[in-house]
């Protein structure tokens, strides 16, 4: 039988997610189409990818991107029309000819898009983890409300979908399930003394030892807030409290997370650590298809180590939890927190602590509020970013 064809547009063509999404879908033509490519401003790359894939759409966030992109479209004649600006990715995460949309643009600027394909009852593989963090409600609320289906990305969040029962997401078979256990590789300062830690670099923290990452998301790995972030997303994917969530330190990175059951059984999902596994298997679900990905060798395996998480070497983790129970705009504040510091690091601008240390103050100096529309939930971020920039002393002149 000759599957269906599915109509893909996807947000955040240009990085790392979006680019080995392309893998994936190049694997199948029969299977996958692409229907609008968008991202934020790389123009030439996405000018590469719209001579293999010839989209109907390819939009960027900055204008002044679109233009370039434009003019090199009309010079080669290619069939795609450009747009340009935030309505654009608003306008092809919501187009009627798309059924699949996967969201993938880093930050707050990949929130509105991905909530338009959920409101529009889409299909999204959710890459972007901005949308849980700052408004995980409202999202879940618009993908029940107009029948959408979300599907994971994340490794360690896709690995938790495949390991729960099929019937989970409507609701039912949630009884026999005790906790989720995320796993984490721990970064590159695991076992570095914590005195050592004011004095690490930017490249030292960027200096993933398992995964191949842009440079935010690695500070996150070396500080563990992207497993704080995580805990908050999988609160809101799969309906756990925060104390029925666990992270424990895997440093191999072939065991990309576990679902406890009742009766004592503990199903993982293991693969090479490779992002084309997860994205293949939310693009043909609930079928399989080639990703691409090295099949893991088990007999190459010399050990398999677990650790608990050391809440002092990372605190960030403590303060994801600390948010999530909070509730309300606890976790947009420390997101927003987060990002700042993060920049601020990655400048030269501050010390590696001062991440944890910023979150920590914005959350003690900001009060929690209750967040019932995106409006509520950008203006939480807007007023952490502020404080950040404060505690950081970043508006200072030089």
């Amino acid at each position: 039988m000759v599957p269906l064809q599915r109509s893909i547009t996807v947000l955040g063509s240009t990085g790392s997610i979006g680019r080995s999404t392309l893998d994936v879908v190049a694997r199948h033509p029969e299977r996958y189409r692409i229907f609008a490519l968008a991202a934020q401003r790389q123009w030439e790359l996405m000018l590469e990818q719209c001579r293999v894939f010839r989209p109907r759409y390819a939009a960027l966030l900055e204008p002044e991107a679109a233009e370039s992109l434009a003019r090199a479209v009309r010079q080669e004649g290619l069939p795609c029309e450009v747009l340009g600006g935030e309505a654009s990715l608003v306008a092809v995460a919501q187009a009627p000819e798309a059924d699949t949309v996967l969201a993938a643009i880093v930050g707050a600027a990949g929130l509105m898009p991905t909530l338009a394909a959920a409101r529009a009852g889409k299909r999204v593989l959710l890459a972007n983890k901005e949308t849980l963090v700052l408004a995980g409600g409202l999202f879940m609320r618009a993908a029940a409300e107009s029948g959408a289906t979300v599907l994971p990305i994340d490794s360690e969040h896709n690995a938790i979908f495949q390991c729960l029962p099929a019937d989970y997401a409507q609701g039912k078979s949630r009884a026999g399930v005790r906790r989720i256990v995320l796993t984490a590789s721990g970064g590159p300062f695991r076992e570095l003394p914590l005195e050592e830690l004011i004095e690490v670099s930017p490249d030292q923290a960027c200096a993933h030892p398992n995964w191949v990452m842009g440079r935010k998301i690695s500070v996150d790995s070396a500080t563990m807030m992207n497993k704080g972030l995580e805990v908050i997303e999988a609160h809101w994917l799969f309906g756990l409290p925060a104390e029925r969530i666990d992270v424990v330190i895997h440093p191999q990175s072939v065991i990309h997370s576990l679902v406890e059951y009742l009766d004592g059984s503990l199903l993982a999902q293991l693969s090479n650590p490779d992002m084309r596994t997860p994205i293949a298997h939310a693009l043909a679900y609930p079928e399989r298809v080639n990703a691409g990905v090295e099949a893991l060798e088990l007999t190459r395996i010399a050990a398999l180590q677990f650790y608990a998480p050391d809440l002092l070497r990372f605190p960030c983790l403590r303060l994801a939890y600390d948010a999530l129970k909070a509730g309300g705009s606890a976790a947009a504040m420390l997101n927003a927190a987060n990002e700042v510091a993060v920049a601020a690091f990655l400048a030269d601008r501050a010390r590696f602590p001062q991440i944890a240390a910023t979150c920590a103050q914005v959350l003690e100096s900001l009060p929690t509020t209750e967040l019932d529309s995106l409006d509520a939930a950008l203006a939480a971020d807007a007023a952490a970013r502020r404080e950040a920039r404060r505690c950081l002393r970043l508006d200072e002149a030089a």
